[in-house]
């Protein structure tokens, strides 16, 4: 295939069944921004909720059609259920706001598990079977295209085939052109499910989608396995958001439809916003990201065995299963107390350096990086040091731009309860002695503006630095409060992030090195001179 075509779907549910994961509450500007960006990365439909029956997703739907969302390769889809039992169609107020939507696809939900239908619905299978043909059949009347999710089917298939496969028939009379069979459940295991997938399209001969919950961690696997066997369409939710353990991950069942099958299913050039888009997804949804997830995540590519950097210094795509440059993501060399040689040499090719010929340098920073992880440091997560480290090893390292004289870090309890950390620091810089105090809500804080404000009027780029991330780690090495701390800075100029370690017996101690470490690499890459 050339391009994404009507012959392949990839689906999108992020905006209905990705909003059911615990902790996600999108407003209806986040919906409209999870669209767009959706959009852009070439999916061929959103489902952007269910109207009538949620108010923010009606005024999503009304806010779309209105011109806030113009869609340039997605199709809008509206969610929603066949009518009810005894009701007729044309006045159903839950169809009725289907087509008040505007959106030009449905998805319809309809039960196929016999229980189900008798226990949930209190109806009999014929009835629902009238309740799915009519639906369909109303809104293809009125112009729309519909797919039909048949709930539960698995499972229903394997307690009464005949009436889940009535259920799709039905659909199919109506005129559904999709019918999805919906692992409804997470239940089911890839080589089971794609039995089943294949055994269904070989039966009806109908257009079979699959929408799979990550319950047995399978969800990706039975949907891949579900188009090996036949299906043409696949439900996702981007990150694998969803109720209980999540859906199948739009990311990786795209990067494994286009790499290992050669299904083509995004407009070209796309596949490489795969990781911007996962992060900015991540970003709305207000979830970090899943660093070891699948194509997308920061350690997707991050070699730590000194064993696989040996390998790939040789040839990347010895330890890699795919180029990372492909889903926009990067690989990465993590120097840990497990690195040898060629780590060390590979992450120092990621800083500019060549070590190549100074087996002198690197043996000893190698020999520097295992003594200090055997102390607690950790360089895995803080590239800036790690570069400090190496430049220091090969002579490479400027004068620091100040240097410490002391610091002394008091704690104020005052009468009214208020509770301030005052820090004072006493530096020489630019050669002159300088000595700032600052008040600060703890004795970091108060630490790092007292910092700032004795540099600031000799180091001019400081004004562009912020702390934009601060963890604490108490290592269990040593037990109650002998307990030894790692911290770690990340700081921005608001053009690059970088990340600094420090580790102490004490806290402040631990938090003046990580920062001291982000001021001297700042410095070191400042065109600004001191």
């Amino acid at each position: 295939m050339a391009g994404p075509t009507d012959e392949f779907h990839v689906y999108d549910t992020t905006l209905r069944d990705g909003a059911q994961r615990e902790g996600i509450s999108y407003s209806v500007t986040d919906k409209l921004a999870v669209a767009r960006l959706l959009d852009g990365l070439g999916v061929g439909f959103i489902e952007g909720g269910w109207p009538g029956a949620l108010p923010k997703d009606t005024e999503f739907f009304a806010r779309a059609a209105a011109g806030d969302l113009e869609l340039k390769h997605a199709k809008l889809v509206a969610f929603g259920a066949t009518r009810k039992a005894g009701v007729k169609v044309e006045e159903d107020l839950q169809v009725k706001a289907l087509l008040d939507s505007q959106a030009p696809v449905i998805t319809l939900v309809a039960k196929s598990d016999l229980r189900h239908i008798e226990r949930a619905l209190r109806t009999d299978t014929d009835e629902n079977l009238r309740m799915v043909r009519d639906t369909v059949r109303f809104l293809k009347d009125h112009g729309r295209r519909v797919f039909l999710d048949a709930e539960h089917f698995f499972d229903g298939y394997a307690f009464s085939p005949d009436t889940s496969l009535r259920v799709l028939e039905s659909a199919v009379e109506g005129g559904a052109d999709v019918v999805v069979l919906c692992d409804t459940n997470g239940g089911q295991l890839p080589l089971g499910l794609a039995e089943t997938v294949a055994e269904v399209v070989k039966k009806t001969g109908f257009r079979v989608g699959i929408h799979c919950q990550d319950d047995t961690s399978c969800a990706v696997a039975n949907t891949i396995a579900a188009v090996q066997a036949g299906a043409t369409h696949v439900q996702c939710t981007a990150n694998g958001y969803g109720e209980r353990a999540g859906n199948a991950d739009l990311f990786a069942v795209v990067g494994n439809l286009v790499t290992k099958l050669g299904v083509d299913v995004l407009p070209t050039g796309a596949l490489a916003e795969l990781t911007r888009v996962s992060h900015a997804l991540a970003e709305i949804a207000n979830i970090a990201p899943d660093t070891h997830q699948a194509y997308v995540g920061s350690s997707a590519f991050a070699h730590k065995a000194g064993l696989h950097a040996s390998a790939i210094k040789v040839d990347p795509e010895l330890y890699n299963h795919i180029d990372p440059d492909i889903v926009g993501n990067d690989m990465r060399v993590l120097v840990t107390e497990m690195a040898g040689r060629a780590s060390i040499e590979l992450k120092g090719r990621e800083f500019g350096l060549d070590l190549a010929g100074r087996s002198t340098e690197v043996g000893s920073a190698l020999k520097r990086v295992k003594e200090l992880e055997a102390k607690g440091w950790s360089f895995e997560a803080a590239d800036a040091s790690m570069e400090l480290l190496l430049r220091s090893e090969l002579s490479q390292l400027d004068t620091p731009p100040f240097t410490l004289e002391s610091y002394r870090v008091v704690l104020d309890h005052r009468s009214d309860g208020e509770i301030v950390s005052e820090a004072t620091v006493k530096v020489h810089v630019a050669g002159e002695r300088v000595i700032a105090t600052a008040e600060g809500n703890g004795p970091v804080h108060a630490l790092d503006a007292a910092l700032r404000k004795a540099l600031l009027p000799h180091l001019s780029w400081l004004d562009t630095v912020e702390l934009a991330d601060y963890k604490v780690r108490i290592l269990t090495e040593h037990p109650g409060t002998d307990a030894v701390t790692r911290v770690l800075v990340e700081s921005t100029d608001g053009e690059r992030e970088w990340t600094t370690v420090g580790v102490h017996g004490n806290i402040v101690e631990a938090s003046w090195l990580a920062l001291c470490d982000a001021l001297v690499h700042k410095s070191m890459r400042s065109s600004k001179p001191v």
